[in-house]
């Protein structure tokens, strides 16, 4: 599922005009980026819960040409799949 069939699919069931959902749908992502941008936790109850890991920094190679290189340290988001989603997608 996309964004664009998220859209559609809330559209039907709630019976709401397409642009009232893309404004939902919208609204709803954008919250959720600026508060993992704040480095907030989201949980979803019995869905999943996102959450942002710091790394280090420390020393790579480039493949290509054997060198160090120093990877700067980063922030990256994560993902986290809940109980009752893990039971519902393995039947």
């Amino acid at each position: 599922m996309n964004k664009l069939e998220l859209i559609s699919a809330l559209k039907n069931e709630a019976d709401i005009s397409k642009a009232e959902a893309a404004k939902v749908v919208q609204i709803f992502f954008d919250s959720m980026a600026d508060s993992m941008a704040l480095e907030d936790r989201i949980e979803i109850r019995g869905l999943c819960s996102f959450f942002v890991k710091n790394y280090k920094s420390y020393t790579g190679r480039n493949p290509k040409t054997g060198e160090k290189v120093t990877i700067r340290p980063k922030k990256l988001p994560f993902f986290k799949s809940g109980k009752e989603l893990k039971e519902r997608v393995d039947r």
